[in-house]
């Protein structure tokens, strides 16, 4: 395991995880926001779980309030916004902090020294726990650019 997954998480109903947890997965991390002009993309996220989760994929959810409060509730609230207005089930794990001093370990990870652009922004995860890709905000689920991504490190054989 690589010390990414090593990181501990807390899953939004209050139980623990790590990334370690989808070892041998694919993962697409999102940080999200509930009142963000991007808040649509959840439905294009539970689409993509949908579609490539029989083969080892899965997005994981992250909720932020970094950029204009656009996070501002609890994490049951989120959770309850996420499933009755998109049906996400996708997992979804308790708000973070994505930018400054107290961001999370994970985003120390994942973002190394560059700031986390926006809400929404997509880090791509290979089977063995490294980062293969980053997308910008605006890059929607859909997106070549992510689906192309996603469907090459599937195609990497499992370890």
């Amino acid at each position: 395991m690589t010390a990414i997954q090593d990181i501990p998480l807390t899953t939004i109903s209050g139980g623990t995880s790590t990334l370690g947890d989808y070892a041998g997965q694919v993962l697409l991390v999102v940080n999200v926001a509930s009142k963000c002009g991007l808040t649509p993309q959840y439905d294009g996220l539970e689409k993509l779980h949908e579609q490539y989760r029989e083969q080892g994929f899965a997005v994981l959810g992250f909720p932020a309030n970094d950029f204009a409060g656009q996070e501002p509730g609890s994490d049951e609230e989120i959770a309850e916004f996420c499933r009755s207005t998109f049906g996400v089930e996708f997992p979804m794990f308790s708000k973070i902090t994505v930018l400054g001093p107290e961001r999370h370990p994970l985003y120390d990870a994942l973002a190394g020294d560059q700031a986390v652009q926006w809400n929404f922004e997509k880090f791509l995860i290979s089977r063995t726990g490294g980062l293969v890709g980053r997308f910008s905000p605006q890059v929607t689920p859909g997106d070549p650019q992510v689906t192309g991504a996603i469907e090459r490190e599937l195609a990497v054989a499992r370890g």
